[in-house]
């Protein structure tokens, strides 16, 4: 099946470096230690499928030569997951078609009350999105071929987020600090596992940090894990020489083949 799946940000809220420069422990002499806010892409053969609108979502979609945005699914309310979405406009223009939103019911109540005119035609500006009821199991298809797209609520800190598990291969789950008891069984032997990883060993209210992370995998062993919406206090170099060889730091740009 023709699934590629792009991180095209792993970074935390600030992004590395962050605005006023700081890099913190990474290295500024290496590429993947320059990191955008967390977005993703599911491609489906012609199909693209967003998961967040980050600030950085322009810088992110010309960098990765992204011609088209078919759906989007949001995965939290919090700003460095939203504050894109002003840049989904030039893909409306493209066919004059609103694209289709996903969101938990929180999510998309933020959405329209902060970003009214991307959903309420006004002074002249068309809407260009449009909500769309989002089920537990997506199922989107191409043709004769169908992805199956499952979402697991999480917890990220006093909210919950949304994970999404792409065709029970690939879970997605950029923002949480807890996977619930009842749905680990959902998450074993995954072929890939991206996870939000903040830090190395301090606690944090919101995300997990990787001595969490490596506890969790010992759970559910997926074959990969790749680390996303790391901080400045991670460099990627260093990490990838303390982790086991199934467990890497993303990079902006990274792509798996499903």
């Amino acid at each position: 099946m023709s699934i590629k799946f792009t991180i095209l940000g792993c970074g935390s809220s600030m992004g590395v470096p962050r605005t006023d420069g700081f890099f913190g422990n990474c290295d500024p002499q290496n590429k993947k230690n320059y990191r955008t806010r967390c977005s993703a892409l599911i491609k489906f053969y012609n199909q693209n499928i967003l998961i967040d609108s980050s600030p950085d979502l322009r810088q992110q979609l010309l960098s990765n030569k992204i011609k088209s945005i078919n759906k989007v699914l949001y995965t939290h309310l919090h700003a460095d997951q939203t504050h894109g979405i002003n840049d989904l406009r030039a893909f409306y223009l493209l066919n004059k078609k609103k694209i289709p939103i996903y969101s938990d019911e929180k999510t998309k109540k933020f959405l329209f009350s902060t970003f009214k005119y991307c959903f309420t035609s006004t002074d002249g500006y068309p809407a260009t999105l449009e909500f769309k009821k989002i089920k537990k199991k997506l199922i989107f298809k191409f043709k004769d071929k169908k992805i199956s797209i499952v979402n697991v609520l999480v917890k990220h800190g006093i909210i919950n987020s949304l994970c999404y598990i792409i065709d029970k291969k690939l879970a997605y789950a950029s923002d949480t600090n807890l996977i619930f008891n009842k749905d680990l069984s959902l998450f074993k032997n995954l072929n890939f596992f991206v996870i939000d990883c903040l830090w190395k060993d301090k606690a944090h209210p919101s995300h997990y940090n990787l001595n969490q992370i490596l506890n969790l995998i010992k759970i559910i062993k997926p074959k990969k894990t790749i680390l996303t919406n790391m901080h400045t206090d991670l460099d990627y170099q260093k990490l990838k020489e303390i982790l086991p060889k199934n467990v890497v730091p993303a990079y902006d740009g990274m792509t798996i083949k499903l």
